[in-house]
């Protein structure tokens, strides 16, 4: 019989690492929330006040430009991005690309639900990118930036024309705040409070370019739009949605939980700060991952390798020979046994991709915590392979 590993002596601080509701900031606890509006009017001089602060610390934080609107929606990122798929396409021809379970999502939407007939669509397997230079810049191009569920993100956007016609729109909630944004190369940007800045869920912010304007202010959508998809009224863009006046009814607790994280992410140095530590993060899992015999990346290349949602894969050769059904079995009791230690919460992959592991590494975890769960993730390993 093989020998019990020896537990790691060093345990994560904050061993949450969960891909949303992601890790609060370092140091925050419920006394953050104190200043919170509860019980007043998100419409009250106060609430709007620290709506309108969101927007600013966000337009701030982002560089954002002076010329965009920024707007808190309701569902999350998931609903700003339909607002602005609902709202904005079949002007004309739509490239779709999906290599994750929420980029897949959008596929559905556009070819089951809208039913665009002039759609194309870019499909590719987990760890890999479809290739981005198919996309036409005549078309509107709907992708991810980072595929929280396949660990892979963009390189760049210099695949994006300068000169295209249509527009993009890019759900970038695993990589806003996390990751560089090339905002002339994109006309509609969404996320959610509950990832990179580790706040509450259902609130969504969405980012209009002076392009994306004018197509809601020129176009009509051949089909009814319900009020909580409404950013035209007359033809003219519902300008109050931009300075927060919210369509329908926020929570002024996660609204103070989204401004904590903001004033935190100001106060450590803003945007390059908060990418310093999400690819400090990343560097942590290569360096683990480079030595290690039994864990490899999902992502197939090197350059798409994503900072916040880091996907693993278990490539020891004793576990690839089980049937898909053991493997699965094994990463399950491999997660229940750090999870069990207290020192790893929330670290499969997501239940559409492949069994393994996923890592949350955006700039609320500390890099001194994901050097520590790796140690576990070997204990873990080590123990349960033992088993087999």
């Amino acid at each position: 019989m093989s020998e019990s590993p020896l537990k790691p002596t060093h345990r994560p601080i904050n061993p949450h690492f969960s891909s949303g509701p992601c890790a609060k900031r370092p140091g925050w606890q419920p006394a953050s929330l104190s200043d919170a509006l509860v019980g007043r009017s998100h419409r009250s001089k106060p609430g709007k006040a620290k709506l309108q602060e969101v927007i600013e610390l966000t337009r701030q934080i982002l560089g954002i430009p002076d010329d965009y609107r920024i707007g808190i929606v309701p569902g999350s990122d998931t609903g700003a991005v339909e607002m602005a798929l609902w709202s904005l396409l079949g002007a004309r021809g739509v490239d779709v690309l999906g290599w994750e379970s929420f980029g897949k999502e959008w596929v559905t939407d556009i070819t089951k639900q809208l039913k665009l007939p002039d759609t194309r669509i870019f499909e590719s397997p987990y760890g890999e990118l479809p290739d981005l230079s198919q996309i036409d810049p005549a078309h509107d191009v709907i992708f991810t930036w980072n595929g929280t569920t396949s660990g892979v993100r963009v390189p760049n956007g210099d695949w994006i024309s300068d000169n295209r016609e249509g527009l993009t729109i890019c759900d970038a909630t695993s990589a806003a705040f996390a990751m560089e944004l090339p905002w002339n190369k994109l006309d509609v940007v969404t996320w959610s409070w509950q990832k990179v800045l580790g706040g509450e869920g259902a609130h969504g912010m969405l980012v209009l370019s002076p392009r994306a304007v004018e197509r809601l202010e020129s176009y009509k959508p051949a089909w009814p739009l319900p009020k909580i998809f409404r950013l035209v009224k007359g033809s003219k863009l519902i300008e109050g949605i931009f300075q927060g006046e919210t369509i329908n009814t926020p929570s002024m607790v996660a609204v103070e939980d989204a401004l904590d994280g903001l004033r935190w992410a100001k106060s450590i140095g803003g945007l390059p700060e908060l990418i310093r530590r999400s690819e400090s993060n990343l560097r942590a899992v290569v360096d683990w991952q480079s030595k290690s015999t039994w864990c490899g990346f999902l992502a197939q290349r090197p350059e798409t390798r994503s900072c916040t949602s880091i996907c693993l894969t278990i490539v020891d050769p004793t576990v690839a020979a089980l049937s898909a059904e053991q493997q699965a079995k094994f990463v399950k009791d491999l997660v229940s046994l750090v999870e069990s230690e207290g020192v790893g919460y929330d670290i499969a992959s997501y239940r559409d991709a492949p069994s393994g592991l996923r890592v949350w590494g955006g700039a609320t975890v500390e890099t001194s915590d994901i050097e520590a769960l790796l140690q576990w993730l070997d204990y873990a390993f080590a123990t349960i392979i033992a088993r087999q």
